[in-house]
């Protein structure tokens, strides 16, 4: 592939479109447009290689290999028949099609997809006398189409599997929070590695776990697979230089402490043995008791966390008798700290008996949540309450 800038869109969890576009300008990335869902952006195919190992926001990379108007699911055919597929990957390799829409006037996307299908494998008959099987499960390689009211856009997936999936969980379990929400969430509380970071709730250990890789400079993606590595296009040499260098800024251990702590037995294991697939073990504090019993680690720092919520595991009558018991625990033991509650419970500000100086809109998967901002002080925290879109 040669250096001429490619388009690129980039999509993350709803509500971290902003903190996204930072992360690609720290990554180099000059040229980003916003917009819901995620970021697009312009540059050379290497630097594709270096956002998927190193974004902790990103949920994929997906490569735009075409764009065209229509009107007719017989035009969005032609519009995929004539992109050179042959020139990408192997009628030997599987493909899935994934079709997405808004405000598109055509009636099926089941029939949108099929029609895809079809002119992708055409163009494979037509040059190449051999077609790729669909492979709907576990594809080699993902195409993805999205149509809005006049335009298609054809996307190849340089990812493959999400890029939340980091590679390095030793157990599998479903967790609450996605690693890639998880890291977003650390970059709106406007957390750094000098700060000295506190999950009291800390379940499977995720935020503890991607703060813990962003302090040591551990690329996320240093110990997955790409789709990108199966396109004829992949060039090896450069994306192996690439990792080196990566894992070459590697830091020894976490600049300031992380402090990680749950009630439950079971979900402290899971968090410990995640922490040592990562081979950040040393550089979490990791403990079990509960949230009440805990004192504050050091003078100030910042606390994030993921308490259980209606939703999730708690009954309503006991979270209505917790919060007020966690809001005193606050102002207690932790003023000169800054605490970040993700919840989907929108009484929790009254609960916690806190105003919250921030309320930022987030979406953990399609729960609808907010991520609270609680400067702690002594005496309470009243503080003028800002929306952030």
């Amino acid at each position: 592939m040669d250096g001429s800038p490619r388009r690129f869109f980039v999509p993350c969890p709803r509500g971290l479109e902003g903190v996204l576009e930072q992360e690609l300008h720290d990554l180099g990335v000059p040229s980003t447009s916003k917009t819901d869902g995620g970021v697009g952006f312009t540059a050379p195919w290497s630097t594709m290689y270096w956002v998927n190992l190193k974004s902790h926001i990103a949920s994929r990379v997906l490569w735009e290999v075409g764009r065209s108007p229509y009107k007719t699911e017989e035009d969005v055919y032609r519009a995929a028949h004539v992109l050179p597929w042959t020139e990408w990957f192997a009628p030997s390799q599987t493909i899935k099609v994934k079709v997405s829409a808004r405000r598109c006037p055509l009636r099926s996307l089941d029939f949108l997809t099929l029609r895809i299908k079809d002119a992708v494998c055409d163009k494979f008959v037509s040059l190449r006398q051999r077609r790729p099987s669909v492979d709907t499960e576990d594809p080699h390689i993902k195409l993805d189409a999205f149509l809005d009211h006049s335009t298609v856009t054809f996307y190849l997936d340089t990812s493959g599997e999400p890029l939340f999936k980091r590679g390095h969980r030793i157990t599998s379990v479903e967790a609450p929070l996605r690693e890639n929400l998880a890291a977003g969430i650390l970059r709106l509380a406007g957390w750094t590695s000098k700060d000295v970071l506190f999950d009291p709730m800390c379940g499977g250990g995720t935020i503890a776990l991607e703060a813990a890789l962003m302090a040591r400079r551990i690329p996320p993606g240093i110990a997955r697979h790409f789709a990108f590595e199966r396109l004829l296009v992949h060039d090896a040499k450069i994306w192996g230089r690439m990792r080196e260098a990566a894992r070459a800024k590697q830091l020894a251990t976490v600049p300031s402490p992380i402090y990680a702590s749950d009630h439950d037995p079971a979900m402290v294991k899971i968090a410990q043995r995640a922490f040592q697939g990562a081979g950040v073990m040393v550089d979490v504090r990791l403990k079990q008791s509960d949230i009440l019993d805990l004192e504050a680690p050091a003078d100030q720092g910042i606390m994030v966390m993921n308490p259980p919520y209606g939703v999730r595991l708690s009954r309503p009558d006991e979270l209505e008798s917790f919060y007020p018991k966690l809001g005193n625990w606050l102002k207690q033991r932790f003023a000169g700290w800054r605490a970040y509650i993700l919840t989907a419970d929108a009484s929790v500000p009254k609960l916690i008996g806190l105003s919250p100086s921030k309320r930022i809109p987030l979406f953990n998967g399609d729960l609808e949540c907010r991520l609270y901002e609680f400067v702690i002080v002594k005496g309470g925290a009243r503080r003028k309450l800002t929306v952030q879109a």
